[in-house]
């Protein structure tokens, strides 16, 4: 089947996974545990950037390919263009982040609190005040709008000119150059970019922390959840009868991909914890022993998941065939990634909100570090959370089914179509 059908069966088992997660966020805002809804917004967060995320590395990705002349990829890249587009939702999502920041919807960042930049206040905070050149409300705000709108521009033109080659003949390869262009134009704006709003997005909400790793560790993450996500809709669309020119020996190389960067998220999550932990600066080791001393489950399990379990099982050959353990192990790590995420934005979050409670009182604490109390949907992701991910997960193919109807699965007049319909391992 050369064109995609999103049936009306389909869209309500769909629209039925959003409206949970809608139900999850109303249950986070009205039975929440605090009164600055700290769950409802950490949530947002969370899923907002992890789904993002995962499509500015879909566009990453194909552009890397488009840039480096690959071909074995082209029979399933309209999977890859429909991804990147979700940015356009991922920029409505950071937007309405980026506004609550600005005036003051929600307290996810300790930093955004003034009283901590007057010399004057006994909240002074001189590290916060430091780094208030880039952690502030306006690089937030202008920063978010700059970056998702400049990769959702250039990826909406490299679609229109994906879908125009597609259209005529295009013997002169046209539509092929200018999309190359475009691609090269990206991968130093996503690089840097992203690098730059991860910090502001999910590193600050521990102010006092930080990483040099941060991005790359973050990015990874990002990228491992993008291509489990791919083999699962191959997977699943294949089994509906589509991508029939997609054949194992392209499943194998995404299986392979997903081994690959397993272990180079690994690689990144031992080199910040080691260097870390070796320099043993406390301004640095807090991160590591608020989730070990907090978190222990979700710390060592995070490793369980994204490592152990995708390493012992893909690293024989054969099992990157066989879609029954390929489909779960990119189940498994998508998952574990979203875990991943969760760990990074939540305990942060908590103190935030512990900090913002204290200075309501006027019992003021140590910036954001010390002990607390446990509020529901922190220590661990509870149904409200799972939930939350199902619907933005529901929202997230909804979107990507809508855009693949939108154009001709396999792109017949792509100049390297052949090369991938004889692609062979």
């Amino acid at each position: 089947m050369t064109s995609f059908e999103f049936t009306g069966r389909h869209r309500m088992t769909l629209l039925i996974g959003v409206v949970i997660g809608v139900l999850c966020m109303a249950g986070t805002w009205f039975f929440a545990d605090d009164a600055i809804h700290s769950r409802f917004w950490s949530n947002f967060l969370h899923n907002s950037v992890f789904f993002t995320g995962i499509a500015v590395m879909a566009g990453f990705f194909l552009c890397a390919s488009i840039t480096a002349w690959a071909g074995w990829y082209v029979t399933f890249k309209r999977i890859w263009e429909s991804f990147s587009l979700f940015m356009g939702i991922g920029f409505i999502l950071m937007l309405i982040l980026a506004l609550g920041t600005y005036f003051g919807w929600h307290h996810l960042y300790h930093w955004t609190d003034p009283a901590l930049l007057d010399v004057n206040d006994e909240l002074y905070d001189p590290i916060i005040a430091g780094k208030s050149g880039f952690l502030n409300k306006s690089w937030y705000l202008f920063g978010t709008i700059f970056s998702v709108g400049i990769w959702f521009f250039i990826m909406t033109r490299i679609r229109a000119l994906s879908i125009k080659e597609d259209e005529g003949n295009d013997e002169d390869f046209s539509s092929h150059r200018w999309m190359r262009w475009w691609a090269a134009a990206y991968l130093p704006l996503a690089g840097f970019l992203s690098a730059a709003m991860i910090w502001q997005w999910v590193m600050s909400v521990d102010s006092h922390w930080y990483s040099t790793m941060f991005a790359w560790y973050s990015g990874a993450s990002w990228f491992v959840s993008m291509l489990a996500l791919t083999i699962l809709v191959l997977m699943i669309l294949k089994m509906k009868g589509y991508f029939a020119s997609t054949s194992n020996e392209h499943i194998h190389d995404l299986g392979k991909l997903l081994f690959a960067f397993s272990i180079f998220w690994t690689y990144l999550w031992f080199s910040q914890y080691m260097l870390i932990w070796y320099a043993n600066v406390g301004e640095e080791t807090i991160y590591f022993k608020e989730r070990i001393d907090n978190y222990p489950v979700l710390f060592y399990g995070n490793l369980l998941i994204n490592f152990v379990l995708p390493f012992f099982v893909l690293m024989r050959n054969d099992t990157k065939r066989k879609w029954g353990s390929l489909g779960f192990i990119a189940v498994m790590v998508l998952f574990g990634h979203w875990i991943d995420y969760f760990l990074m934005i939540k305990p942060g979050v908590l103190h935030t909100a512990h900090e913002v409670a204290a200075h309501a009182s006027g019992h003021h604490g140590d910036h954001g570090h010390g002990a607390h109390e446990a509020i529901g949907g922190f220590a661990m992701p509870g149904f409200l959370e799972l939930g939350t991910g199902i619907g933005f997960l529901c929202l997230f193919l909804y979107f990507v089914f809508s855009s693949l109807t939108k154009a001709k699965l396999e792109p017949t007049h792509d100049p390297y179509l052949e090369e991938s319909l004889h692609h062979h391992v």
